[in-house]
């Protein structure tokens, strides 16, 4: 059970002191995350790509390269690529670098983005979206699999027997399929035989089974060993000494960053605090509390979806980053060993 951080790099104002991070800072901050991620015994930190003001993640590649000289073990993802909007050369070759720089720990998550403000950055039409995605996916799974490519698609220029550098280390480079609960990704990437990550950001996990069922049924009908696969989740959330300290401390960002997105998506709903304890229930999907009650969570999901591994997104919206980095270090040295404990214990009883 592999257990790791994800993150947008928000660049909200903070809503206890209204300050307004710059993008510079908080991408050093990021740095400095990563780094004590790695040393507190994380697996996998990863950073989504972004285009617009109150996210600095628009080049995770980048970012992650520089943590790369830094740090030993940790594995360092894109969470997600917005791939329907890129280029797949790039891709390959941005991530193909992360991974000769860090010795073979990088990966690539490819989805098709929640956020729409890269399409007319980079020129593309949203009529487009699906079959961009399609498109670009199987061109960087030719890429990823041979040194020389020949490829022609509706909206890149063909390539006739090119070579892409530099090659990864690993072989085959991993790339994920990210999915907001979708069954067409789902199916797509068990096809494929891809690891999938699944963003739970609301309700209860354990709706998600279903999805988990379709992903393992497409897989196995593909060919595919789904018990050779992974499976991830993505979820809010914070750990804190005491479960009431992680309460109150988390809310006042996610409700503020929560009603932002629900006004811009037209979700109706305003997010307030009863709607933030539900979540916070054993069965919901915000895993906000102390290492104990964290732990407890992230092993229900893994007995209720079979997970092998788990992202704990910190932040959503701004906080203190001294309250961060705690939260980063309480999950490596007090949540990780706990789930593990637990997880060997579970199977060294079948």
């Amino acid at each position: 059970m592999e257990i790791g951080i994800s993150t947008f790099l928000e660049t909200t104002p903070d809503p206890v002191t209204g300050k307004l991070i710059s993008h510079d800072e908080r991408l050093r901050q990021a740095i400095e995350e990563i780094v004590l991620a790695d040393q507190v015994g994380l697996d996998v930190y990863g950073i989504g790509e972004h285009h617009r003001p109150d996210y600095a993640g628009s080049a995770p590649a980048v970012v992650l390269a520089a943590a790369a000289a830094m740090t030993k073990r940790i594995r360092l993802t894109s969470a997600v690529t917005v791939l329907s909007s890129d280029d797949p050369v790039r891709v390959y070759q941005d991530f193909a670098t992360l991974d000769g720089i860090s010795n073979g720990r990088a990966e690539i998550m490819a989805g098709r983005g929640s956020f729409t403000e890269s399409f007319p950055l980079f020129g593309h039409s949203l009529d487009d979206y699906d079959e961009l995605f399609e498109e670009n996916l199987e061109l960087l799974l030719a890429i990823r699999d041979s040194e020389k490519v020949t490829w022609r698609g509706g909206h890149r220029p063909a390539i006739n027997n090119l070579g892409v550098y530099p090659r990864s280390v690993q072989s085959p480079l991993p790339v994920w399929i990210a999915s907001g609960g979708s069954p067409q990704s789902a199916v797509r990437a068990g096809m494929l035989g891809l690891p999938i990550a699944f963003a739970i950001i609301g309700g209860m996990p354990e709706k998600f089974a279903p999805l988990v069922a379709l992903y393992k049924k497409a897989a196995a009908q593909a060919g595919h060993d789904p018990e050779k696969l992974s499976i991830a989740t993505h979820s809010h959330g914070f750990v804190a000494d005491t479960t009431e300290a992680a309460a109150e401390m988390f809310y006042p960002s996610t409700q503020a960053q929560m009603n932002v997105i629900g006004r811009e998506r037209g979700w109706g709903n305003h997010y307030d605090r009863a709607t933030y304890d539900f979540l916070r229930s054993l069965p919901g999907a915000l895993y906000v509390g102390d290492a104990d009650y964290v732990a407890e969570k992230i092993i229900l999901l893994r007995k209720n979806l079979g997970v092998t591994r788990f992202f704990l997104h910190l932040n959503v919206g701004t906080m203190p980053h001294h309250d961060v980095l705690r939260a980063i270090e309480l999950l490596g040295t007090k949540v990780a060993p706990l789930v593990r404990k637990e997880l060997a214990r579970i199977e060294n009883s079948k």
